[in-house]
Order: C-alpha cells, then structure tokens, then sequence
C-alpha cells in the first residue's frame, strides 16, 4: 500500500530525529524522544499488508534488500574509515558524547571483529557515526517476528478477522516485552537484549490494529487533541525513549505517547496532503528516503562542527564532539544548521551518485550478467583450489605412510 500521507509522515519523523540530534535539550527533547522513532514501527505496522502471510518469501527479501544489505554496506564503509576520520579530526579521542564517551583507533583484530559482529549480528557499527544503525536491525526483525506470529495466530479460527489477530498481536507483544523488561532478559542472539525489536513488534501490532478501525479516514481535530495533551503530558511527567536498557517506568510510559505522537504526525500529513502541494511534493520526496538520511546525517553534522570550530575558535580536533559541537548546544541558529545540513547532504550525495550511476549506463541485465560470470569464476578457482589441496594432501599421506613403512622395515628383527 503505496499512499503519499505516508511518505509525508516518514519524512517528519526523520525531520524530528534530525532535529532531537542537532544540540536541542530539556522538555523539546524529550517530547520528540517519545514518538519520532517509533512513528516509523507504527508505520510499519500500519502499511503492512496481510497478503504477506501467503506470500511471505516477498516480504523477508524485500525486508533484507531495503533493511539488512544497506546496513552491511554502509556499515562496512564507515567501519573502513573509521581509522581515516579519527586521523582527520572528524572522529576524536579526547572530545566524544556529552557523557564522555569517545573513539579510538581500531587495531586490525578489532576491525576484524566489528565486521564479524555488523554482518551476523547487525551490530558492531560506529557508536559515533553509525548511533541510529540500530533501527535497521529493529525493522528487520520486528518485521519479520510480526509475520511469523501473525502466520501463528491465523491457524486459529479465533484470530479470522484483522481485527482480532491486531489486537492478540498486540497483547503477545505487550506481553513479552513486559516479561523481559521486569525480569532482565536477554534475547539470546540479538543485540543489545532486544528490547527494541520485542517494542518494535508491539508498535507495529498498535498500527496495524489503528489501520483496522479507518484512522486515517476518522481522524479530525476531536481525536488530535487529545493525543496532543497525552503526548505532552507525558513528556513532562513520565518522559521516555527507545532506550535499549530501559527501567520498567520507562518502557511502560512509552506505547501510548508514542501512539498518540504518531496520531498527530497523520493528521498533520493529511492536511499537508490535501493543502499544501508544493511542501506535499517535497517531503514525500524526503520520505522516500528516509533511511538514507538516517544513516548519514550524524556524518554530514560534520560540516557544521567544522564551521563551528573555526568560528568559535576551538582546536580542531573539537570537530568530534558527537553529535554535535558541545558549544553549540541549545543555540537556535546553530541547531537549524545542523538540521539542514543532516536532512540536505545526505539527500544531495544520494542524488549526485544516482546521476553518475545513470550515465554510467549499465542496465540491472549487465550487472545480474558481470555477477553471475563473477561468481562463476570464483567458483572455478574454489575448485581447482580445492582439488589441488585434496591432491596435495593424497600425496602428503602416500608419502608419510611410505616413510613409516620404510622405517618399520629397516627395524625389523627379521634383518636382525
């Protein structure tokens, strides 16, 4: 279900986790905390499609084209400079986060290491560069958790209609999420404990369950309101966040803000959609690109760090504050250009790789052919190799078991 609301709302969420990023602190923080990220579970939630559940081979391989390979690659490349950035000032060994926490540079065993962890546990990238890598994970397999579940629960007549499978979603989710956070489980396997992906699951269950009752359709100022004045009161009485170590307090205060966050950011997408043309093009042109921009907007604040620290006169290598300059916190002006930098870079490098990519002019045909006699040569040498080690290994035995015979003859007690 393509809609351009959608588009819309991804694009304000990915705005507001820009902007809670770029220095904003106190009560604006913790407001957006409470609903920009898990505006894009509910999403999720609310667009899925029960067509998956018989044809669930299309849904997990376009989970892990859009979810996992980008965030291998991505992974990978930031995991391969990372050396280079903390030699050029972009990573720091002295300045890091407000907490103090800062980068050093990998030894050969450690990169090792992280690429192992990036490519089989979807950990293991930049905690700098890479912070909001986690939310790939998550996606994917919340994702690919609510299909199984979902598939589980539609063997029973009990769940027939969408509505009472929503709600038995939500329930298991609420569930086992409250299971793992008052008693302190880990998730065997995943990182970080997994308590993003069991909240994952339950956001998307609480959007898949808004889409059965026609939110979208019912929504006006009566239902806008008060979510306005949950969400707000509980950013200042019970404020929350997708943590991955979260007290109990903090993971019971967060599913019903964050729902009401999200019913706002849809009523706000349906006005822009229907009244606004021009801003309606530009964000579901952002939207659509949401993840790459949450990818590389912590890289591009880079830009601004640097301006920073020549105008306020600080040493260089303060371009590593993450995640941004420390003196810049708070500052309105320096917060917008943070913001623009981090939704606009990203979006003009992708363009600028789209445009030098179409004039290579190499068809996806070319490419699946260059692969395939790829992988085809590749697998010619894995077998002469393999055939010369099976040989060289026949030998090394024939010639061994030779020797001992020889020996055993040269003592026997016959000669003797």
């Amino acid at each position: 279900m393509h809609d351009s609301k959608f588009s819309i709302l991804k694009a304000l969420a990915l705005m507001l986790v820009v902007l809670s990023q770029a220095g904003i602190s106190g009560w604006p923080a913790q407001v957006l905390s409470m609903f920009h990220v898990p505006a894009f579970f509910l999403c999720a939630g609310y667009l899925f499609s029960t067509s998956y559940l018989t044809d669930e081979r299309t849904f997990v391989v376009q989970r892990i084209k859009r979810l996992y390979l980008p965030f291998v690659r991505w992974s990978v490349v930031l995991l391969l400079l990372h050396n280079l950035l903390l030699a050029c000032g972009l990573l720091s060994s002295h300045y890091g986060s407000v907490a103090g926490e800062v980068s050093h540079s990998y030894t050969l065993h450690e990169t090792a290491q992280q690429l192992w962890s990036i490519v089989f546990n979807m950990s293991g990238y930049s905690p700098f560069l890479g912070e909001m890598f986690w939310v790939f994970r998550a996606l994917l397999l919340s994702g690919i958790g609510f299909l199984v579940v979902f598939k589980l629960l539609r063997r029973s007549p009990r769940f027939a209609t969408d509505k009472q499978a929503g709600w038995a979603l939500l329930v298991i989710g609420l569930l086992l999420t409250t299971w793992k956070v008052a008693d302190g489980i880990a998730v065997t396997g995943v990182a970080q404990g997994g308590y993003r992906e069991l909240m994952g699951f339950t956001l998307m269950a609480a959007g898949f369950l808004l889409r059965q009752y026609r939110l979208e359709e019912v929504l006006t100022w009566r239902i806008a309101a008060p979510a306005a004045a949950v969400l707000l009161g509980a950013s200042l009485w019970y404020p929350s966040s997708m943590v991955w170590n979260p007290s109990f307090s903090q993971f019971a205060a967060l599913p019903l803000p964050a729902v009401a966050g999200f019913v706002l950011l849809l009523y706000a997408s349906v006005w822009i959609d229907r009244i606004l043309p021009r801003v309606k093009k530009s964000l579901v042109y952002v939207g659509e690109r949401t993840l790459h921009v949450l990818a590389f907007h912590l890289l591009s604040f880079k830009v601004v760090s640097a301006i920073a620290v020549a105008c306020l006169g600080l040493p260089w290598e303060a371009v590593g504050c993450h995640p941004v300059v420390h003196e810049c916190m708070g500052q309105v002006g320096w917060v917008l250009l943070y913001v623009l930098a981090g939704l606009s870079l990203p979006l003009l490098g992708l363009d600028s790789y789209q445009r030098i990519a179409a004039r290579v002019h190499i068809s996806q045909e070319q490419v699946c052919d260059y692969c395939v006699v790829a992988a085809q040569r590749t697998g010619r040498f894995l077998y002469v190799l393999a055939r010369g080690i099976v040989r060289f290994g026949k030998l090394a035995c024939l010639t061994f078991w030779k020797g001992v015979k020889e020996i055993i003859a040269a003592s026997s007690p016959k000669d003797e």
